[in-house]
Formats: C-alpha cells, structure tokens, sequence
C-alpha cells in the first residue's frame, strides 16, 4: 500500500475509534448533561469550521497559486460545488435528525427511526473521512508542497476530537428509548465507519487527479461547513444553551486554529 494511503486509512480509523469512544459513554451510570452535550457539540462545530479554512481552502488556493492558476477560483467553485452534493444527499437519502420530533427527510421508506437515525450521522462523518484522506493525499503527493503531513495529522486530530460528541449524541438518544448498552455503543461507532471509507477514497482521488487538487479540497471543505450550518450548530441551539454553544464553537475553533499552526 502507497504510504499516503496507508497515513488517510490510519487518519480515518483513528476518527472512527473516537467516535467510538464518544458512544461508549453509555456504559456510565448516568447521561451526560444537554449543558455539556451543547457546549461539546458547539465545540465541534469550532473544529470543523477551522479545519474546513485552514488544512483545507487555504493550502488549496496556495496549491492552485502554485500551479500558475487563480486561487479564488477553484476555491470557490469547489467550495459551492461540495455544499451542493451534500445538500443533494441531504435531499434524496432516507434520514432522520437528533431531535425527538423531527420527521424523516430524503425519499419515503419504511426503514426504522434508528435506521434512519444512523443514516444521518453517516451522512455527516463522511465528508469528515473524505476530507482527512484528500488531506494525506495532497500532502503525500502535491509537488508544490502547500499541503503538509502535520497540515493533515492536525485536520484528522481535530476532527477526531469534534467526533467525541458526536458518538455520545447518537448512543444516547438510542439508549434512552430502551436500547441496550451494547448495541446503543454499536450503533454509535457504526455511524462513523464510513470516516476510513471515505478517507482512502479521498486519498485515491488525490492520487488520479491530481490537477483538480484545489477544487477537491475546496469540496471537503464545502461539505463539511454545509454540514456544520445544516445540521450541527442548530441542533447545539436548540435546548437554550446558545451562549454556552457559542462558547465551544469559539473554543474549538481557537484550538483547531493553533493545532494547524503548530502542526502545519
């Protein structure tokens, strides 16, 4: 296996074992506050936000400087370009939000709130994989070298980070209508597989277009800000915890921010 690829499976895996660990806090006698889930949920918005402009749009217009091309645009066409695929996604795949009384979205099916449930986060954590792993490919192989491996450990650091919560946002509500521990954890982590899925493909599309890198990474980028705007800060807002959610969305991305700089 070609080292960029082997780094993207290895990014994936260890933001999936996070997410992981998030959903494993239903082994704890008690669920965690909506308090701490808000400010943890804003947090990870912060991250993805920051990782989005820092390991992603702006090493991508440098790379598209590089290649004699005008930065802004293939930042902003793939940018608009990745917002849009999720949205269609959004639009067309059976799912169901984390709120008690959201109605399923995407096409009529007789899948289960569950079902649909997982099908949510999976639509979520994908672009995250699929950011990680275009993120090792262009560090493994972009001649210009705007994109760095450190670059790319502190975008999958982060998102691993901002993945914490999410496992525990979907292990509990499962736990809470009378799921087990067990298959409420399985459930959980199973929202994140598709992270390591989604990071070799990342990568292997690096690898076979390797002209169309800056619109690729301004794409990762789109997708996870539409996602983080779509879905993740309204659903920290939603309780009344607005501050404390604005609080950890400043944290994270601060965090994020010097993760890059240090890394980077």
């Amino acid at each position: 296996m070609e080292p960029f690829l082997l780094y993207a499976l290895l990014g994936g895996l260890f933001t999936w074992g996070l997410t992981a660990v998030g959903a494993a806090s239903v082994f704890f006698a008690r669920e965690p506050s909506r308090k701490l889930l808000d400010a943890m949920l804003g947090f990870a918005a912060g991250v993805m936000l920051a990782a989005s402009v820092f390991s992603l749009l702006v090493p991508g217009m440098e790379m598209a400087e590089a290649q004699g091309k005008n930065p802004i645009f293939p930042a902003v066409v793939g940018f608009l370009l990745g917002g849009g695929l999720i949205r269609l996604l959004d639009r067309y795949l059976p799912h169901v939000h984390l709120g008690p009384k959201d109605a399923p979205e995407g096409l009529k099916t007789l899948w289960r709130r569950t079902t649909l449930l997982i099908l949510a986060i999976a639509l979520h954590n994908f672009p995250e994989g699929l950011a990680v792993g275009v993120a090792f490919g262009a560090a493994g192989l972009d001649p210009t070298g705007a994109a760095t491996l450190g670059g790319a450990i502190a975008l999958a650091l982060g998102i691993g980070l901002q993945n914490l919560p999410e496992g525990l946002a979907i292990a509990w509500p499962l736990r809470r209508v009378g799921i087990g521990a067990g298959l409420a954890w399985f459930y959980g982590q199973l929202s994140a597989i598709v992270e390591p899925l989604g990071a070799v493909l990342g990568a292997l599309l690096v690898a076979q277009m390797m002209a169309l890198l800056p619109y690729l990474m301004a794409m990762a980028a789109g997708a996870m800000v539409f996602v983080v705007v779509e879905e993740v800060i309204p659903e920290s807002q939603a309780e009344g915890n607005g501050d404390l959610a604005t609080f950890g969305v400043m944290t994270g991305f601060a965090l994020m921010m010097a993760l890059d700089v240090a890394l980077g």
